[in-house]
């Protein structure tokens, strides 16, 4: 993550966490980290995270490339800051009383802040990335919402890591699909497709090529349900689900036997 402090922390947790002063000596002391990253994100938000380089914010604040590197160490910090300020969930949550239900709570609002600002996905994770302050709120809210499971500490950040790269992934998939637009498969294509993928060939996903399912639009003459095809909610919810499913069987063998 970055350049790495005196203290063995790396630059951006430092700033993110309050612990590093800006310069304030210079033409560039006008300039503040909070300035530099808020432009970083304008641009990443406009253009996508490959549109930002140190230069490319230095011209959108009016500032020389060499003044920004006073107050980051280079792009890879640039980064990890802008992905701190960008994915923040709400100051104030309320949780549901059963864990179940909180911990679907928790999951749609880290959902709702990728999908509001995609492009943080594209940035690396790491060991250090999850002690920046916007990672720590995460964890904490979702550490609450395991409170009442009788889990380890070590299971409980196990099970919101499950959850959160669950997230993450239908998130990235909802946006390639977006970015792809409907595919359809015309009749024609469709029996060729048919034609190598058998039921003889392969038993379990064959007849379910033949019945019209597995590609989209294949049969002109099967009704499909317009909010099937138009995002990936019931994925999103059939993986929650199961992760939630997984936990209670874990649960349920640590309890005590009645017997």
């Amino acid at each position: 993550m970055g350049d790495t402090t005196e203290t063995g922390l790396p630059q951006a947790l430092e700033i993110a966490w309050g612990m590093r002063a800006a310069p304030q000596r210079g033409p560039s002391r006008a300039l503040t980290h909070d300035r530099i990253v808020a432009a970083a994100i304008e641009i990443a938000d406009a253009d996508g995270l490959g549109a930002v380089t140190m230069q490319a914010v230095a011209k959108s604040l009016d500032f020389t490339t060499m003044s920004l590197y006073r107050y980051v160490s280079g792009k890879d910090d640039l980064v990890r800051l802008m992905q701190d300020a960008a994915v923040s969930l709400p100051d104030e949550v309320e949780l549901p009383d059963d864990w179940r239900d909180a911990l679907r709570t928790w999951a749609g609002l880290v959902r709702d802040a990728y999908r509001a600002r995609p492009w943080v996905l594209e940035a690396p994770r790491g060991q250090w990335s999850v002690l920046m302050p916007s990672s720590v709120r995460a964890a904490d809210l979702g550490l609450a919402a395991l409170a009442d499971l009788e889990l380890t500490d070590g299971e409980k950040i196990a099970a919101i890591l499950l959850i959160s790269l669950h997230v993450a992934s239908m998130v990235q998939l909802e946006q390639s699909l977006a970015e792809e637009g409907e595919v359809t498969a015309t009749p024609a294509g469709v029996e060729m497709l048919r034609e190598v993928i058998t039921t003889e060939r392969f038993p379990h996903l064959g007849p379910v090529m033949a019945a019209g399912g597995y590609v989209t639009g294949a049969d002109p003459g099967v009704e499909v349900d317009p909010d099937e095809v138009a995002g990936v909610d019931a994925e999103f919810d059939l993986g929650l689900d199961v992760l939630i499913a997984g936990l209670e069987a874990i649960e349920r063998r640590r309890r005590p036997s009645c017997g």
